[in-house]
């Protein structure tokens, strides 16, 4: 996590050891002020609608995508899914993410919520099914820009066009990430906007021929549960990613809440809008709604010219989400390496601010999935990412047992028995997109755990061993000593980081605590 000035940056690092190995004190190792640039990094920091833009586009992104939650099950049961879905699952997963990405604010994010809930292991276990899973979700994008883009260049629809156009965008886009968070998040504010736009145009022209009774179809015997489930489950997910970020925002202990809740009226709206278009104004075959399929609506509702506005924003919808992925997946190893779960190179930063070498990890795993299919990618990584949410939720619930003094400028307003309550529904929703997925999936989503079962050891010996070099930012807090932690995080103010900080720095929802926040 990079530091300011006020935040007593130390003048060095330790190796970090496993506690029945010995450490380096910091007396016996000095780090250079070269090395300590390249670990902290000196960039500017998040602020709100960069980051708004950001949580958006790691969730959603715009309505592209959305095709094949109709294609499973219809107009009908696509409108509610859109309607209910994100009140059983995006808001609670909102909440848990707001109220523990406050409470820690740096870059390992929700591995550190486990590891300070059940230990290093779990916590490198969360790491592991998360990343994988954030970098099989952003081999989709570079598929779904090629999938829309097809429909105006049938080059790319397959062979050598094809692969060499997945190569050249993941290369560029990887490129654009190196450079800097802050133009990242600039970059999501106007794909953000311009993406849209076309969505809007197309509303205006559909509102003549709009019939709302095609939105109650509901084609029984047609339903695919497992593509339905999978599919919305998809576009409504990662709201914990922006965790992983949280070492890098401005002020993150009052920024993130409100960011989250800003991001979810964003992103149910983007889906809900175009959907009751979509299907109101034609007739729905169900095999025509796949991936790409509004480029089709928006040329027999307005023509040509609305057809390649909506590809072109597609693409620049593809291009956030792309962007937003990579920044999380790459973070997380950044904040995994400052709390010495993985080695020293992945925390090291590149005169932009940005880990190179976790940026390069997480792109060649891009490149290395690409040649799936939409449907195979989305429910492993869904299930990847549900083995890791069973978890996150678990840690929730038990940090509030554990540690219930511990510092949580903002707190989700229900008591412990409360959350427990509103963590029911989402873990049941995990459980059943889980119990859907194919014996293939399964078998992939074994393997890669006893991987990750095997991985973390591997480090703790080549710690132990020194087989390579590992650091811990002394500056980080204490997990075994909460309750007696606070960190000023980069960007915290002396007002703004404590228990009371004023009407400006309330949380989105009333804190029952009152005292603090």
């Amino acid at each position: 996590m990079r530091r300011t000035a006020s935040s007593k940056l130390p003048a060095h690092l330790k190796m970090s050891a496993s506690d029945d190995s010995p450490g380096i004190e910091p007396e016996e190792e000095k780090v250079s002020p070269e090395l300590m640039k390249a670990l902290h990094g000196t960039g500017p920091k998040l602020t709100f609608w960069p980051l708004v833009a950001l949580i958006y586009f790691e969730v959603s992104g715009g309505p592209y995508g959305v095709e094949d939650v109709v294609g499973a099950g219809g107009p009908l049961l696509a409108i509610l899914g859109f309607l209910v879905f994100p009140l059983v699952w995006s808001v609670p997963e909102a909440l848990v993410t707001a109220e523990l990405a406050t409470a820690f604010p740096e870059n390992g994010g929700y591995v550190v919520w486990v590891t300070a809930a059940f230990g290093e292991f779990w916590g490198f276990q969360q790491g592991w099914w998360k990343w994988l899973s954030g970098v099989i979700d952003n081999s989709l994008y570079a598929v779904l820009f090629l999938d829309y883009t097809k429909s105006v260049v049938p080059a790319l629809g397959g062979g050598f066009g094809r692969v060499v156009s997945l190569n050249v965008i993941v290369f560029l886009l990887t490129y654009l990430n190196y450079r800097g968070l802050t133009i990242v998040g600039s970059t999501a504010v106007a794909l953000g906007i311009f993406g849209f736009l076309p969505f809007i145009a197309l509303a205006l022209v559909a509102i003549p021929r709009i019939r709302p009774s095609r939105w109650f179809e509901y084609p029984r015997s047609q339903v695919s549960w497992r593509g339905y489930m999978n599919s919305i489950f998809w576009n409504l997910n990662y709201w914990d990613s922006v965790s992983t970020l949280a070492g890098e925002v401005e002020k993150p202990r009052r920024v993130l809440p409100r960011a989250l809740f800003v991001a979810v009226v964003l992103v149910v709206t983007s889906y809900l809008l175009p959907l009751m278009v979509g299907t109101g104004a034609a007739p729905v075959i169900l095999e025509q709604w796949h991936d790409g399929h509004f480029a089709q609506v928006a040329y027999s509702l307005g023509g040509p010219v609305l057809r390649w506005w909506l590809v072109f924003a597609a693409a620049s919808s593809n291009i956030g989400m792309f962007e937003a992925e990579m920044s999380s997946d790459s973070f997380q190893l950044l904040g995994m390496s400052e709390r010495g779960m993985l080695p020293e190179f992945f925390a090291i930063r590149s005169r932009h601010g940005t880990p190179t070498a976790a940026i390069l990890f997480s792109a060649s795993g891009v490149l290395l999935l690409s040649w799936m299919n939409f449907s195979q990618i989305v429910e492993l990584l869904n299930f990847l990412y549900c083995l890791g949410m069973v978890l996150e939720f678990a840690a929730f619930i038990w940090l509030r047992i554990k540690e219930p003094d511990l510092e949580r400028p903002y707190m989700v307003p229900l008591n412990t028995t409360g959350v427990i309550i509103m963590s029911a529904i989402p873990v049941s929703v995990l459980i059943w997109v889980m119990s859907l997925a194919s014996y293939y999936t399964v078998a992939i989503s074994l393997v890669a755990s006893v991987i990750g079962f095997g991985l973390h050891p591997l480090l703790v010996l080549a710690k132990r061993h020194r087989w390579c070099k590992f650091l811990v930012d002394p500056g980080l807090p204490d997990l075994d000593h909460l309750e007696h932690e606070h960190v000023a995080t980069p960007g915290d103010s002396s007002e703004d980081s404590g228990p009371s900080r004023g009407e400006d720095a309330r949380p989105m929802l009333s804190d029952p605590r009152g005292s603090e926040g």
